[in-house]
């Protein structure tokens, strides 16, 4: 595990205990301030800056390590109150938005530059900003306005979760878990509830003879938040048993705005069993629609997701050379599909980038597939 000053820090969790534990350390190591986004002030903190070498300047306990790793990415610190804190990169964007400029131009000025544009644009705005200081830097700087944001705990949504499961879905089997500066998921399996959710599901695909897709499937479920402003506190519908857990679809959602409290969390789930119902439905009605031209479908499906243009190609071509020509059903292509996560896994590629193509992904549920099933073949 990498030190937790450090940007690039991950860690995993293999028990909902260990994961739970963790999440309420961090909560009481965090500290959430309030002040005025005309009174933050932006400092240099690359290897050029005078303060690099002068860790005095900074609050209590920042580290040489926090200092150096922070010169290493965004080079920037803050000055809250007469104190110094290195800023770490995913609180860029909310920084970038409490000044109420943009640009890509803007990463490629030198640290002295782009420190003078945000404190000439930070000077302008008296409204309030909510700092989030955690593991030695600034994590994140939203609005404080708690209409614009609002603070939902993890350690708190953890609890509420599991308790919810418990309840609804007695004998759920924690999966496991994963954390870093910008996001947090985790991943739960029902074997006690394969009959009801997936009973019709499982029935259908076996009627077809797609025994060998359904035999293995378990229901589960993704818990998916950030307090950073990465993504709201939700919590979607898995298939699981594969190579790679297949995303369904977005079950619910609580977004950090508008005062929302961790018991909005908690009566939103009370939706899960039936949003689940919801999902498994796409997913069947994929087996009622017939392609003439499945690669060529797949191909424009995935080119319009964005999905990573080489592995993409690469899930193509295994399925091109694995369903021996002529038609196919969206359910066969959808299917196809999930080999881009199980070879980006491979990969060694980011949760966090991993997260996001699999909720990409589970958008094929709603495309209008007809579209895309044309005779004219496309270039990637």
């Amino acid at each position: 595990m990498l030190l937790q000053c450090q940007d690039n820090f991950t860690t995993t969790f293999s028990s909902y205990p260990a994961m739970k534990d963790y999440h309420e350390q961090l909560a009481k190591k965090s500290r959430w301030t309030r002040c005025h986004v005309n009174e933050l002030h932006i400092q240099p903190l690359d290897k050029d800056s005078p303060f690099y070498s002068s860790p005095l300047s900074f609050a209590p306990g920042t580290t040489n390590e926090a200092i150096e790793d922070t010169a290493q990415n965004l080079g920037l610190a803050m000055d809250i109150d007469g104190v110094l804190y290195p800023i770490r990169t995913t609180a860029y964007k909310s920084l970038l938005d409490r000044a109420k400029i943009s640009g890509t131009v803007l990463p490629k000025l030198s640290r002295k530059v782009l420190s003078d544009v945000l404190n000439e644009c930070l000077k302008i705005y008296p409204s309030d900003a909510l700092v989030l200081i955690r593991d030695e830097k600034v994590s994140a700087v939203h609005s404080g306005d708690e209409t614009d944001y609002s603070v939902l705990p993890i350690n708190e949504l953890l609890v509420v979760l599991q308790n919810k499961l418990d309840l609804r879905f007695p004998g759920n089997e924690f999966e496991g878990g994963y954390s870093d500066h910008a996001i947090t998921s985790a991943s739960w399996k029902m074997p006690s509830q394969k009959k009801d959710l997936l009973g019709a599901y499982t029935k259908h695909l076996n009627s077809i003879g797609k025994s060998y897709i359904s035999k293995n499937l378990v229901p589960g479920i993704r818990f998916v938040t950030s307090d950073t402003g990465v993504a709201s506190a939700k919590v979607s519908a898995l298939l699981m048993g594969g190579q790679y857990p297949i995303h369904i679809g977005s079950c619910i959602a609580v977004d950090h705005r508008h005062q929302s409290k961790v018991s909005d969390f908690d009566t939103a789930l009370d939706q899960l069993f039936a949003q689940f119902g919801d999902s498994i439905a796409k997913l069947q009605k994929l087996t009622e629609i017939t392609l003439s031209y499945p690669v060529n479908a797949m191909t424009r499906i995935c080119k319009k997701l964005s999905m990573p243009k080489k592995t993409a190609l690469e899930a193509i071509q295994m399925f091109e050379m694995s369903y021996g020509g002529g038609p196919a059903t969206a359910h066969d292509v959808f299917m196809a599909m999930q080999e881009i996560m199980f070879l980006l896994k491979s990969e060694n590629t980011p949760e966090s980038k991993l997260l996001s193509i699999e909720e990409n992904l589970a958008r094929t549920l709603s495309l209008d597939w007809n579209k895309f099933d044309l005779a004219k073949a496309v270039n990637y």
